[in-house]
This record gives C-alpha cells, structure tokens and sequence, in this order.
C-alpha cells in the first residue's frame, strides 16, 4: 500500500475536504429553500446528541488505531497492524450497537422533556441508524491514516457526500406534504443513506488493498518481519489482543474525554440557547429559526476554509507520533510551523471576504439576509478556529490529550456561563451566543498554544502571524473599494466574484513578496512544479 508524505498527505485530504465543503453547500443552500428555516433548525437541535454518541463510540478510537499502526508499521510489524485493525473493530462496533440500541429507546424521552421542539423526534430516529454504520467506517480511517495513506478516506469522503446530497434534498422534497418535522427526518435519512454507502467504499478499498498487497509481497525469503518487541515475545496470541486492546483504551479515553467536553458543550449549547431565548422573549419557533440559522447557515461557512487545518490535523498525529518515537525534536518543530503558516495564510483571505461580503453572501447563498450580521461579528474571529485544530492534533500526538481535554473543558465552561448570561437578554438574544462562541474559540486556542510551546520548548515566529494580518486588511480594503467603486456589472453575484476575485489576487501577491508563501511552498503542490 503506498504511503505519503506529510505534505501529500494532507494535500490529498485537502483536495477531498474542499470537494466535500463544496459539495455540502449544496444541500445548505437548497435545504433552506425546500423546509424553510424552522426545518433547518429542527435538522440541528437533534444533532447535538447524535455528535455525542458519535464521540464516545469515535472520539479517540480511531486516532488512537492510526497511531498504533504507524508505530507497528515503522517498526516492519505489519501483522500488529492487522491486530490493531481488529481489535479496534471489536470494540468500536460493540459501542456503535450498543448506542444505536440506547438511542431508539431514549428517542421519544429525549425529544419530549430535554429538547425545546417535540417535533425533533422524527430526526432523532431517522439519525440512529449512523450510530453503528460511522463506528466501522472510522477504525477503518484510522487504519489507512496509520499507513500514512489517505486516498481510501478521500475516495469515501467523496462519494458519501454526493450520495448523502442527493437523498437528502431527495427524502426532505418528498417527506414535505406530511409537514416540516417529517421534512427534516428525510433530510437526516439521506445523510444515513449516505454514510452506508461511504462505509461501503472503504471495505471495498480496503479488501482491494489487501489482495493486492498480497500479490506484491516479495518471496517468503524477502518478507521476513522484523523481530517483535522482547516484552512481547513471549506472550499468546490472546494475551497480544488484550495487551492490544488495553493499549487502544488507554490512548482513546484520554483523547475521547476531551471530544466529549466539545461535544457536551455543543449538546448544552443547543439546548441553554434555545432555553436563554425563550426567557428572553423569544416564540418557540422564531428561536428554533434562529439556531437554524447559526448552526446550519452562518458556522457552516466559517468552518468552509478549515477544510486545511483539518487536513493538517488528521495528518500531523501519524507524522508528530513516528518524530516523537525517534525523539527527533527538530522534524516536530518543523511540522508545527508548517502546519500553523499553513492554517493562518490560507484560512485570513476567507475571514476577510466572510467579513466584507456578508450580506451578499448570504442573499446569493441562502437567499436570505438576516443571517448576514451573524457572519460578520463572527468572521474576524474565524482564524482562531483555524489554527485550533492542528494545535489540539499537536497535543494529541504527543500523548497530551489530558492538556486537551482541560483547556477544552474550561472554554465550555466559559462558553456556557455567557450564553446563560446574555442569550437571556433581550438587548443580546442570539448575539449573545454568537459573543460566547467567539470568546470559547479565542480561549482554547490561546490554551492549546500554550501547551504546546511548553511540552515541546517551540517558539513560535511571530512574524507570520503579523505578516498575515497586515495582508488581510490590505485585502479586505481592496475589495471593499472595488465592490463599490469599480463597478463592472449590473448582477450581484458578477460584482462579488470579481471583487473577492481581485482581492484573492491581492493578497496572494502580498504572501509572495512578503515571505508567507515562498516558491518552494508551491513546488510541494501537486502539477505545479511540472508546469513551471
């Protein structure tokens, strides 16, 4: 099976991650339009549970298989790796048929007492169905990323996402004439019709890789394995799976834990919001439209430019945990400033247009502009969540995720407090949660930036990230004067794309002359080096 780079890595994770995004748009514009934003809102006040379970069952599992497995593979051990693949298996699918079981039972008590909207319990049930079927599919990603190879994820990243759009705009256009609640459980049926598929396309990968690695191993003489280690020799093959799965949970709890605070608190978040809105003033409905708006309109394009911090992220653990084997400290700090400049150079051009084009954005996109606000207060802030995730993939790897988990926990803390203090204002509403994800997100940042300069003694360049600011207030000046001075076109969306275009251009030619992006940065991109 062919390995990549940390570089290849990640660009092929990017390349399927921007598909996806682009792709998941999709269905964010359309949906709206099809069960309007109360439909949306219903869609997502059940996904907080549902990203719960998902975290228990996947949380550290599948990063603690990944680096289990690049260790196993440096080692010349690759029948540990098969081990690994199926003890992590083992205890993954357990936990995924024992939650999916839970979830039926608790769905109507959930939807009835702990949710604001009794109407969420048809999505509830629709969603179930995932537990199980994302629990497999996840061993196998941590099993590929742990070969260092990420063409199988990327391949069934894809087709999910286009299989999953279909039915999903498919099932909530045909569910509509029964109401909106039935509406948004055939939207949350199309994403479960698409996760099948795409676990589908990964065991098929996977048993296509395995045949033909047996094919191209070399003689018996040539694959002799390397020795196992002395404090293994002597143990049976039951004793090697339970030392195996021992291992696995001690890695995956940890880093399990620190998912479960970020999604406890996005569980909590949905649930105090809407319970901050209503002592504000707000109708049931009006407020459930409200978080529609937040969570399936204004975040999703947020997260769209962290589409390369969680590339990074995903291929930093193998890279950092094979650096960190071989104590080679130098090789960690030059992955950490990779991935950071990475993070921070490509993700400022987006907050910039985020900010400057909010209003046009959301009426191109969503054919609406209330939500145009929302985007702007929230853009500037969008770099921190950007350079968070490579930081927390830092910690992870480096067998920190105890770090993680309490500076993820005190910005939950926080985050939580300030939604209850001015959600349930009414000068504040909606924009008080806005106010306390933005200090949660500077916060933890801040945290994990911190912990990381201290495990590892790593100095970060300041002036990268000065360089960067400076870029993207010269863009973000640029294209505001072009959008409304330098007209070229009648249409909106033509004015929009040639003044965002401009300011791309701009700002790129900014990196260029001041260091950010450097020729031997775009030699590393695919084609590129080929066509210069």
């Amino acid at each position: 099976m062919r390995k990549q780079t940390f570089i290849q890595g990640t660009l092929i994770l990017l390349a399927a991650g921007i598909i996806n995004r682009m792709l998941g748009f999709i269905p964010r514009i359309i949906l709206p339009r099809i069960i309007g934003a109360e439909g949306v809102g219903l869609y997502q006040l059940g996904y907080p549970f549902f990203i719960v379970l998902i975290t228990i069952i996947t949380g550290g599992i599948p990063l603690a298989i990944a680096k289990m497995v690049a260790e196993a593979e440096g080692e010349g051990r690759p029948e540990e790796s098969r081990r690994i693949l199926h003890s992590g298996l083992t205890l993954s699918l357990g936990l995924g048929i024992f939650f999916t079981i839970l979830a039926l039972l608790g769905a109507s008590w959930v939807s009835n007492v702990i949710l604001t909207d009794r109407r969420v319990y048809y999505t509830f049930l629709s969603m179930t169905p995932m537990i199980a079927i994302i629990a497999v599919s996840a061993v196998y990603r941590g099993y590929f990323q742990g070969r260092q190879n990420m063409i199988p994820s990327a391949i069934s990243s894809v087709i999910e996402s286009v299989i999953r759009i279909f039915f999903m705009l498919w099932l909530s256009w045909m569910l509509l004439p029964k109401g909106i609640a039935y509406a948004a459980a055939g939207a949350m049926l199309g994403v479960t019709v698409g996760e099948i598929v795409g676990m589908l396309a990964l065991l098929g990968q996977f048993y296509f890789i395995v045949k033909k690695d047996k094919k191209s191993s070399p003689s018996f003489a040539e694959n002799i394995p390397a020795p196992m280690p002395q404090n293994q020799q002597s143990l049976s093959p039951d004793t090697r799976d339970y030392s195996i799965l021992k291992r696995l949970i001690g890695i995956s709890v940890p880093v399990t834990a620190g998912r479960l605070v970020g999604s406890f608190s996005y569980l909590l978040e949905s649930i105090i919001t809407a319970r901050s809105l209503a002592l504000a003033g707000i109708a049931t409905a009006a407020a459930t439209a409200q978080y529609g708006s937040l969570q399936g309109m204004v975040i999703p394009l947020l997260l769209l430019p962290g589409v390369l911090s969680s590339s990074l992220a995903v291929s930093l653990v193998p890279s950092l945990s094979e650096a960190a084997a071989r104590k080679d400290l130098p090789t960690i700090h030059k992955r950490m400033h990779q991935a950071l400049r990475l993070a921070m150079v490509t993700g400022a051009p987006f907050a910039a247009v985020m900010y400057i084009f909010a209003v046009p954005l959301c009426t191109l996109m969503y054919g609406n502009a209330d939500t145009a606000p929302m985007l702007r207060m929230m853009a500037p802030f969008a770099l921190f969540l950007y350079v968070q995730a490579p930081l927390q993939a830092a910690l992870q790897a480096m067998d920190r995720p105890g770090r993680a988990l309490i500076n993820t926990l005190i910005g939950a803390v926080i985050k939580i407090l300030l939604i209850l203090t001015l959600a349930s204002q009414p000068e504040y509403g909606i924009y008080g949660a806005i106010i306390a994800i933005i200090v949660n997100s500077i916060l933890v940042t801040l945290l994990h930036g911190f912990s990381v300069i201290k495990l590892i003694s790593f100095s970060l360049r300041l002036a990268d990230p000065l360089k960067t600011f400076a870029a993207m207030i010269i863009m973000a000046a640029g294209m505001s004067y072009i959008y409304t001075k330098v007209p070229i076109a009648e249409a909106q969306w033509a004015q929009f794309l040639f003044a965002a275009g401009s300011g791309m251009a701009l700002y790129f030619g900014i990196c260029m002359l001041s260091g950010l992006i450097s020729i031997r940065d775009l030699d590393r991109v695919p084609f590129i080096k080929k066509w210069r």
